[in-house]
């Protein structure tokens, strides 16, 4: 009988994993699978697992600056839902709606970069996924 681990030995599945870690808010899920499950001892799982854990963590922070950033611009949507002030809640869902989109364009971009075989590295970001486990 196979192994379970056998499944993801075709790169083409591997390449699809990458991406799945790269959808916007479901991929956080299986990213955050991928930092907390062991390393096998083979050298050519060491080396696919290396890339698979640096997206995920990229895609765990882009998704934590999104959430965070979405939880800051909701709540100043609620401190503005004052009868007086509809034109500043109106900017805020404007900002976060831009937010957002820019958010989900941002995992497009990178799942470009994967399909392209480049590297995720972003220079602000770069720094931050090191301290991820």
């Amino acid at each position: 009988m196979e192994d379970s681990r056998d499944i993801f030995a075709n790169r083409t599945l591997k390449r699809l994993l990458l991406f799945i870690y790269l959808v916007p808010v479901f991929g956080v899920v299986p990213a955050i699978w991928t930092l907390t499950r062991q390393q096998s001892n083979s050298r050519q799982v060491i080396a696919d697992h290396r890339q698979q854990r640096e997206v995920s963590r990229v895609a765990i922070l882009v998704g934590l600056v999104w959430f965070l950033g979405t939880l800051c611009l909701t709540s100043g949507i609620a401190l503005f839902q004052t009868e007086n002030t509809q034109g500043m809640s109106i900017s805020w869902l404007v900002l976060s709606s831009l937010f957002t989109s820019g958010y989900f364009l941002t995992n497009l971009g990178l799942m470009v970069r994967v399909w392209r075989r480049q590297s995720l590295d972003i220079a602000a970001i770069n720094r931050v996924t090191k301290l991820l486990p």
